[in-house]
């Protein structure tokens, strides 16, 4: 039998002989080139007759035949029936073409949802992107090489039930002397971040079916992960408190889950005060609902304490707090947690366990021993100061440049602000110019639903540096086309 082909060019670069005689003959196989029952030469003639090694013809016999496209018997070596490779009775020639495949589930269409604009580098604007210039190396470097040098073979499986020990201790302690929530190590769920948390309240606070809240604008991701749920999303105008829920809302679709951002509405930065954060506990009370609270960068409060969370307001408010390290550290470390009321604590945890096999035990341990040691809070302290100037820096070249007209929004905390466009200016296609500029602002219409209807940028400024900001302000007028100040 003549199979000098097998080894013929083109031959791909950096495979080995071994793997392409085997894919040849697979192919061969699979495509009817070599019939059913074909007999193949002896490993050691094939060998001599494609001038390579014995072993070569070894491995791709071998191989196909535990796939079972070959059958090896006392007779030798041959090419298995086409039933047992799952073809037709009528081998490959009489086969019509393949029907198309299943496609996406409809959750999945639910997710691949466009966002506003394209993956890329962050650029001066792009919101949500903090700095990651003075992020303490040397310190967390200490910490995650004492984690491996503290740990046996029996911690390099998955985490214990709701994160670390010792990650839930050092957070529980960090919750109560800097946010004041009166929370113990029990009541905190290591999650791998924001979006992973909102999924488990999703699956684990309410049924397919339920009515959930979400703020008007807000945040999009958390309308996927709810919607992925099978949750009625019913969405809440925001005015200039928060959330601002009418009794209609209440009545007609009473909700099982409200998202919130009340320390710093995303996107538009309002702080929610203190009464309103009173009156939606009691109503979620009356309502059999549950607050999932997203305390959204409120570290880094620009001026004084943060407004305090809803968490701790009450005791035993249905209220779940969400927090992450992905703005405060870095996106790539993939940790965040939930903090929730005792008495669903640990069901959740042990549900959260059943469903979930959370890993990152180094990285768990090492971050509770940065905790520990006070790099966390310094780190806090230093970034904040940091964002702060660049924010003031921002206000004053955005003044500068666009005149007496200029309304922004937001600024109190965080790492955006928004400004506000006249009527006359999409904010889409100035979102379209700017990013043809070289910059990253995000259309605030993006985040709002009918029949809420929002106007303006939403301008990061967490990666700005400050020497940059006069260039990027001059770039943002010229993809506004303003020759005058904005209008008062």
């Amino acid at each position: 039998m003549e199979l000098d082909w097998l080894l013929a060019p083109p031959l791909p670069e950096a495979m080995p002989r071994q793997r392409l005689l085997y894919h040849r003959l697979r192919d061969a196989i699979l495509s009817g080139r070599l019939a059913p029952a074909t007999r193949l030469p002896a490993s050691r003639a094939l060998a001599d007759s494609l001038g390579i090694a014995r072993n070569t013809v070894l491995f791709a016999y071998e191989q196909l035949t535990a796939e079972g496209c070959m059958v090896a018997d006392r007779q030798g070596t041959r090419v298995a029936p086409l039933a047992a490779l799952g073809a037709a009775a009528d081998g490959p020639a009489q086969r019509g073409p393949a029907p198309p495949s299943p496609g996406l589930s409809a959750r999945a269409e639910i997710a691949r949802q466009p966002a506003a604009v394209p993956h890329a580098p962050p650029l001066p604007f792009s919101p949500g992107i903090p700095d990651y210039g003075p992020f303490p190396f040397r310190a967390w470097r200490g910490c995650l090489e004492r984690a491996w040098q503290e740990v046996s073979w029996r911690e390099l499986g998955y985490t214990a039930h709701g994160g670390d020990p010792a990650l839930r201790r050092e957070l529980a302690s960090h919750l109560t002397t800097v946010r004041g929530l009166p929370v113990a190590a029990e009541q905190i769920v290591i999650t791998s971040g924001t979006q992973s948390g909102l999924d488990l309240c999703a699956r684990f606070l309410a049924d397919a079916g339920h009515t959930a809240w979400l703020e008007n604008p807000g945040y999009q991701a958390a309308r996927i992960a709810w919607s992925l749920a099978g949750l009625a999303l019913h969405d809440v105008a925001v005015d200039e408190a928060g959330m601002a829920p009418t009794a209609a809302d209440w009545t007609e679709r009473p909700p099982r889950l409200i998202l919130l951002t009340p320390s710093h509405q995303y996107p538009t930065g309002r702080v929610m005060p203190l009464g309103r954060r009173l009156d939606l506990i009691e109503q979620a009370r009356q309502a059999g609902a549950w607050i999932v609270e997203d305390d959204y960068e409120s570290e880094f409060r620009r001026a004084g304490p943060a407004p305090p969370a809803l968490f701790g307001l009450q005791e035993e408010a249905p209220v779940v707090y969400v927090g992450t390290f992905s703005k405060t550290l870095y996106p790539g470390l993939r940790l965040g947690y939930l903090v929730l009321p005792r008495g669903i604590a640990a069901d959740f945890a042990l549900a959260a366990a059943q469903t979930t096999r959370a890993g990152q035990g180094i990285e768990q341990r090492a971050l509770a021993d940065f905790i520990r040691r006070g790099h966390y809070t310094a780190h806090l302290r230093r970034m904040r100061a940091r964002y702060a100037a660049r924010q003031t820096a921002l206000r004053q070249a955005l003044s500068a440049a666009l005149g007496p007209g200029l309304r922004l929004g937001g600024g109190e905390a965080g790492l955006h602000l928004v400004l506000e466009l006249p009527p006359q200016q999409d904010d889409r296609a100035v979102a379209a110019r700017a990013a043809a500029l070289g910059l990253g602002p995000r259309p605030l219409s993006h985040y709002a639903r009918p029949p809420v209807r929002c106007n303006g940028l939403v301008l990061g400024y967490g990666n700005l540096e400050t020497g940059m900001v006069g260039d990027a302000v001059q770039r943002l007028k010229l993809a506004l086309a303003l020759g005058e100040p904005l209008p008062g």
